[in-house]
């Protein structure tokens, strides 16, 4: 099996390195091929990792060693169990799609073969992040998916949008990563390893106070790259790279990498449950705050952002009552549903020429029937209707909610679940149905190549069906994670089930009944909530006018200030003193003979007088 895990993790890597051989050159079709075509052996590897770990097995490899340093010892190992290779599965499932259906969403991009080669290594990262056996290792795929979607989020570094989006992502999440960095010092300056398995086996013995510390401060870093209040407008701005790399961040590597970590260390957050109840009431506070912000945007790419930003509210919720296995349920049936949302969305940007606003859209289902089909099941799925995988994963969510008693978690889930059903459908409506406004801004609309329709059919299969192996995914589950029976009874757990069907229904209901008819009045948008919730609660208005433009104020000041006039002009006294004393000695070395004796004499001079007044005798 050790074959592989080596397969499966380094395959990327050799596709990467592959393509960035061609990095400067013109398009090669040949390094899309060959990128998706390993990115495909890597999966194959990673399902027949999960098959053979679904017995109960597991798959530990040390390479070599890594780190040694006094009493640090950190060996390069890896380690593939039931959660990794669930991980795995998730991560290059969706990546060989994203990859093939790159290569017709790049297909006149000037930087094709510059784009596989960090599409690839993303990968690769995220591989490495899930497949490690030690915090040191996670915290470089951490490292590593933060440099990739810095590349692939500022790809058209050309906008200023784009290089702005992508220096966002890259800083807010290295503000987060300080606090990982803290959390995983301690780890080691408590424990004495940063193993998993060494670390996990001496939980019990340790203080709680400890335990606080450490499980707060990983939270901190999974906070940032998870897009969690108050680090989360990194996420809808991420929006500026191609819609491939937003399927990619969304689905498979940078955000489900903060709820991974909080799964992975389990064993250290069942034992805090003060540190795990904040977890699931931050969760629960951004699944509704980003779903409120998605009801108004009118940005095609950045409604599905939110709506990703909810669903990872919903698995930290999951995660913070103690559902591990719910939370990576929900993260897996989860990637596979928003990638499909993602692609589509592509496929509009593309027929639209890439138009985001879905206000000028409408009527596309009769030019993209395809695309209209696969986005609609992906709605469904995102809206919790049965028999969609959606369902399945959010209801077990709400379902933990109820029956541990934490009923305004619960309230707040439920409303949100029925706000995601309206904002979902009312993308479904302004872009596929009603008036063909798109004729008025003369757009001509297309489906796209056939090709990419074909890649992205496993995902719709995926969204439909993948609920269904929600037993076997427990069983596999329950040999790592700890899998908690919430009892109800039965008529409660119908009631639920009815209750949650019935807001997500009346959420589709609405939105097709008002957007068939035009949608709601102008005066809406001149309302003090609507414009609340278009300008995202003010909050990046504020970071702007209370952080970024006092840190910029501040360092115009200590520029002239203190680098001019202080540190500038100090180093340029000390070069000009030296530079004039070199002038005034040149005429030492004036070449005269006479010149240079007499200067022998005067050091001779200078010499016994030295040796007279310093010396010992006197």
């Amino acid at each position: 099996m050790e074959a592989y895990l080596y397969t499966a993790l380094f395959a990327p890597l050799v596709g990467s390195l592959f393509a960035a051989l061609f990095a400067d050159k013109p398009k090669n079709l040949v390094t899309g091929i060959a990128t998706s075509t390993l990115l495909f052996v890597s999966w194959i590897s990673s399902v027949v990792l999960l098959i053979h770990v679904s017995h109960g097995g597991s798959v530990h490899v040390e390479m070599m060693d890594w780190i040694q340093a006094g009493g640090l010892s950190i060996p390069f190992g890896f380690v593939v169990d039931q959660v990794s290779a669930t991980m795995m599965f998730v991560v290059t499932t969706v990546s060989t799609v994203v990859h093939v259906y790159s290569i017709g969403y790049m297909d006149h991009d000037r930087s094709f073969n510059r784009f596989f080669a960090w599409l690839s290594a993303f990968v690769f990262s995220m591989m490495v992040l899930v497949m490690s056996d030690n915090f040191a290792g996670l915290f470089i795929g951490w490292e590593g998916v933060g440099l990739c979607s810095w590349a692939l989020i500022g790809f058209w570094y050309e906008r200023d949008s784009a290089s702005w989006a992508a220096s966002e992502a890259f800083i807010m999440n290295r503000i987060a990563d300080l606090g990982m960095l803290i959390g995983i010092f301690l780890v080691y300056w408590n424990f004495g390893s940063l193993q998993y398995d060494v670390v996990f086996a001496q939980v019990d013995a340790m203080e709680s106070t400890i335990l606080m510390l450490v499980t707060a401060f990983l939270f901190i870093g999974a906070m940032g790259k998870s897009a969690q209040f108050p680090l989360h407008t990194w996420l809808a701005d991420a929006m500026e790279g191609p819609t491939p790399v937003s399927a990619l961040i969304h689905a498979a590597t940078m955000v489900t990498a903060g709820v991974y970590l909080v799964i992975r260390a389990n064993p250290l957050y069942s034992e805090v449950p003060e540190v795990s109840y904040f977890v699931a009431c931050l969760g629960a506070f951004v699944a509704i705050f980003a779903a409120s912000m998605a009801l108004v945007n009118r940005d095609l790419k950045r409604i599905i952002a939110y709506s990703t930003l909810s669903q990872l509210g919903y698995m930290f919720v999951a995660a913070g009552l103690g559902a591990y296995w719910i939370a990576l349920f929900h993260l897996m049936t989860h990637a596979f549903f928003k990638a499909l949302l993602f692609l589509g969305a592509g496929n509009v940007m593309h027929a639209m020429n890439d138009e985001l606003d879905i206000f000028k859209m409408g009527g596309l289902a009769k030019k993209m029937k395809w695309t209209m089909i696969m986005m609609t099941l992906a709605s469904l799925a995102l809206a919790g209707i049965y028999p969609f995988a959606g369902f399945f994963s959010k209801d077990k969510i709400l379902e933990a909610a109820f029956a541990t008693d934490h009923y305004i978690l619960w309230a707040t889930l439920w409303v949100t679940a029925g706000l995601t059903a309206f904002y979902s459908f009312r993308l479904v409506m302004l872009v596929f149905f009603g008036e063909e406004r798109y004729k008025i801004f003369g757009f001509h609309p297309h489906e796209a190549y056939k090709y990419m329709l074909w890649a992205m059919a496993p995902l719709a299969l995926l969204a439909v069906v993948a609920g269904f192996f929600e037993h076997d995914f427990v069983h596999l589950v329950s040999y790592v994670l700890p899998i908690e029976e919430y009892h109800v009874s039965t008529g409660v757990f119908w009631t639920l089930v009815a209750v949650t069907l019935g807001i997500a229904i009346t959420g589709i209901a609405v939105a097709v009944i008002v957007y068939s008819r035009g949608g709601f009045s102008k005066k809406l948008e001149e309302t003090f909530v609507y414009k609340l919730l278009f300008n995202q609660y003010y909050i990046p208005k504020l970071y702007n006018d209370f952080i970024c433009k006092p840190y910029a104020e501040l360092s115009k000041i200590f520029w002239k200030d203190l680098d001019l006039k202080v540190v500038d002009a100090t180093v340029d006294f000390i070069a000009g003193t030296i530079y004039k004393s070199g002038m005034v000695s040149r005429v030492v070395q004036s070449g005269n003979l006479s010149n240079m004796l007499r200067w022998m004499g005067v050091g001779l001079l200078i010499l016994l007088i030295a040796a007279i007044f310093y010396s010992p005798m006197r």
